[in-house]
Formats: C-alpha cells, structure tokens, sequence
C-alpha cells in the first residue's frame, strides 16, 4: 500500500469558498472494518449530490474542506490511510456529542 501525507491547512478565519467544494462521505462497521471507509467523495455537482443524500437520511454533516479534500484523494471503498485516523476520530466524536449517533 502506498502511503500519501495529508496536510489539512485549516483556517477558521477563511471559510470554504464555492472554488473548493467537496464533499466525502464515511462509514464504519467495527464488526468488519479495521478503520472507516469512503464510501463517497466528490466535487460540485456530485457533493451537493452526496450533501443531500445526507439530509434526506438525517445524516449529520460535519464541514472541513481540508479534511474532505484529503478524504476525495481516497479510492471510494477503501478504508482511511492512518495518516487521517486522528482527525477522523475527533470528527466522530463530535458528531457522537452533538447528535447522539451511535458510532
């Protein structure tokens, strides 16, 4: 397996501009995944695509397009390389927080 670096250059002073739209979507089984897959990522169209697939379903939405431009270099289906397992982790979390999801 090749291993790729991630930098997430985030900015909370500069939001995500219409340029940079990109949207990926995760899912974890523990009882089958050694980490969370892309199970969906892509740009324009397609990530508004994925965003109202997510209401529709009362998925929660978590906005960071550093992390969603990281996980888009990631073949759907395949699981998050390690490098991103951190950051990931800090989003579940907060999702499990915020919205009482069971992870």
């Amino acid at each position: 397996m090749a291993y790729r670096r991630f930098k997430l250059n985030r900015s909370p002073d500069t939001p995500p501009s219409k340029t940079q739209q990109v949207a990926a979507a995760l899912q974890y089984d523990p009882d089958r995944d050694t980490a969370p897959r892309v199970v969906a990522s892509g740009q324009w169209k397609v990530a508004e695509q994925i965003l109202e697939v997510a209401r529709q379903h009362n998925i929660p939405v978590y906005e960071d397009t550093a992390l969603a431009a990281a996980l888009s270099t990631v073949n759907v289906g395949e699981e998050i390389p390690p490098e991103l397992y951190l950051v990931v982790a800090e989003v579940l979390a907060y999702l499990y927080r915020v919205a009482k999801i069971k992870v």
